[in-house]
């Protein structure tokens, strides 16, 4: 199982030095690969409705992802870039597909991308998109991509989407890019099934985890895939964790099949970038 740290995306700051001496430390310490959440948007608090119990808000820090893959493109070597999750229902299509493209060019074919549907209306009404048909359009999202990630002309005719002979330029390095679903929801596995590289669960490795595993590799199955050449990607939390707690968890996620595991430290109370890799090292040791 490859072991992952997640970007300290909400506290790690704004100093350029900072967010590159972290992804230096994280691939010098021996990290498959670096994790980076989502939002373009968050929402004023006092805004009509309220926000209370969202998980952030305007004044929650995010870095963008691709920006900041492309910076850790040049000031790393080795390390895996990975999007957990890009809500891409509310973006551009082509626009998503020649970024990923570019980073993967810039970064020597070392981005994974891990879309997800997101949830915040707020942010698919400011970027113009619908929140209605995310599921629906993911899917056609994700095939026009491809599309553009491999063929030099494309003709697409959709049901969102029009492309009349064009292409992306640069393309990939390689053939494409690795595509894994962000989610838990059942149309979301049948999905990810037909026509995702790997499942990224938002659960813990319980019961209802089992099932969804169970569930997915007969959806593989009916789909005439491989389970064994499927990825998940996992996730563990440095808050409230010690080496004991950390080990049992990531054992019973390896019994699961999960493929990746990212420790995530925010929300643990660290004030330094330094303090959340230190952390995150200890993690490595004692899962490995």
């Amino acid at each position: 199982m490859h072991i992952g740290i997640v970007f300290p995306q909400t506290e790690i700051g704004n100093d350029p030095a900072v967010i590159r001496d972290f992804a230096r430390g994280a691939e010098e310490a021996g990290f498959h690969h670096l994790l980076l959440y989502d939002h373009v948007l968050g929402a004023d608090p006092d805004r009509p409705g309220g926000w209370e119990g969202r998980p952030y808000d305007k004044d929650t820090p995010f870095h963008e992802p691709f920006v900041t893959m492309g910076y850790l493109a040049g000031v790393t070597e080795r390390i895996e870039l990975v999007t957990a999750v890009l809500v891409l229902p509310q973006r551009q299509t082509a626009l998503v597909a020649k970024q990923a493209a570019q980073v993967d060019l810039l970064s020597g074919g070392r981005v994974r991308l891990g879309i997800g549907t997101g949830w915040n209306t707020v942010e698919y009404e400011a970027l113009g998109e619908d929140f209605h048909n995310r599921g629906k359009r993911q899917e056609e999202q994700v095939a026009l991509m491809r599309e553009l990630w491999a063929k030099d002309s494309v003709d697409f005719d959709g049901r969102w989407h029009r492309v009349d002979r064009a292409s992306i330029n640069p393309r990939p390095p390689r053939p494409t890019i690795p595509v894994w679903f962000g989610g838990g929801a059942d149309p979301l596995l049948r999905r990810a099934a037909k026509i995702g590289d790997g499942w990224m669960p938002i659960v813990p490795p319980n019961d209802r985890a089992k099932a969804m595993v169970g569930a997915l590799r007969g959806y593989l199955e009916d789909e005439g895939r491989d389970p064994a050449g499927f990825g998940i990607q996992a996730q563990a939390q440095a808050r409230g964790g010690n080496p004991d707690r950390w080990t049992q968890h990531a054992d019973a996620w390896r019994e699961l099949g999960a493929t990746h595991i990212a420790i995530a430290t925010m929300g643990a109370g660290f004030s330094r970038a330094e303090d959340h890799l230190e952390v995150a090292v200890r993690y490595l040791q004692a899962v490995s």
